[in-house]
């Protein structure tokens, strides 16, 4: 296996005023290896999204270095970045372009991390490859190829957002709660063809969950953070043992450590 990401001694701090400051990433090491999927879990503060845009550039680090295949791209822009990463958001609205329909978006997606230069669009070339992925989907989203992707249900723009994620294959998948903002039957939905679009592809992906359900369901490896720290890094046999109870006690004992 040949590592796609690896985080050194990643620190950040911010100042909180009055002189105050505080480290909400702390000292992180972080290895992943191609074709790990690795669910992420921790509570309010642990530093998980902290950890995942200090990844994607949206946050620089106060001390330590990131390396995506051996190369250190701890200076890199968030936009220099975006060529090796795909994030798909909490925040349905966050992932496409309201005003652009669904062929739009796509045929926006498939040119990722390409120079940008005049060119037809030539969408009637990719509607037949559209209207496949789409309808993998089990929403009825291959209907609304030419519909502005603002006027999609959540799970549908979520489910779209997932697919432009997934169309060009990114060194690094990065999936932020992307089902926290859903039913629990769409919910359900977009995480089988999550895990479906990661197998087929043979992704590497790391997946931030508040589902306990879906850390023990999905993934090989589980990581936990508290305070800014991983605390826990299970692999696919140590997670394969675990139960709903042994991660509901950690975050009992995480509870009780934040009172003392």
């Amino acid at each position: 296996m040949s590592t796609v990401l690896e985080l050194k001694h990643a620190t950040k701090r911010i100042d909180n005023g009055l002189n105050e400051t505080k480290i909400i990433l702390n000292n992180v090491n972080l290895t992943i290896e191609k074709g790990e999927f690795v669910t992420v879990l921790g509570g309010n503060g642990a530093g998980k999204s902290t950890l995942f845009n200090s990844i994607a550039g949206t946050l620089s680090l106060s001390e330590g270095d990131l390396f995506i295949n051996q190369q250190k791209i701890t200076n890199y822009s968030e936009e220099k970045r975006a060529t090796f990463f795909s994030r798909v958001f909490q925040d349905p609205k966050m992932g496409t372009a309201p005003r652009m329909t669904v062929a739009e978006n796509l045929l926006l997606a498939m040119y990722r991390g390409q120079k940008r230069s005049l060119r037809l669009r030539k969408i009637s070339e990719q509607r037949t490859f559209f209207t496949k992925i789409c309808s993998e989907v089990g929403n009825g989203l291959e209907n609304h190829l030419d519909t502005p992707t603002g006027n999609l249900s959540g799970g549908q723009r979520q489910a779209l957002s997932l697919l432009m994620a997934t169309l060009t294959k990114p060194e690094l998948l990065l999936l932020d709660e992307h089902t926290a903002a859903l039913d629990p039957k769409t919910s359900k939905q977009l995480m089988h063809l999550t895990d479906q679009r990661i197998k087929e592809a043979d992704l590497t992906c790391l997946m931030i969950t508040h589902r306990m359900e879906d850390a023990l369901e999905y993934g090989n490896r589980l990581i936990v953070l508290q305070k800014g720290r991983i605390i826990k890094d299970l692999n696919k046999s140590e997670k394969e043992k675990l139960t709903l109870q042994d991660l509901l006690l950690f975050f009992e004992e995480e509870a009780e450590l934040s009172v003392d």
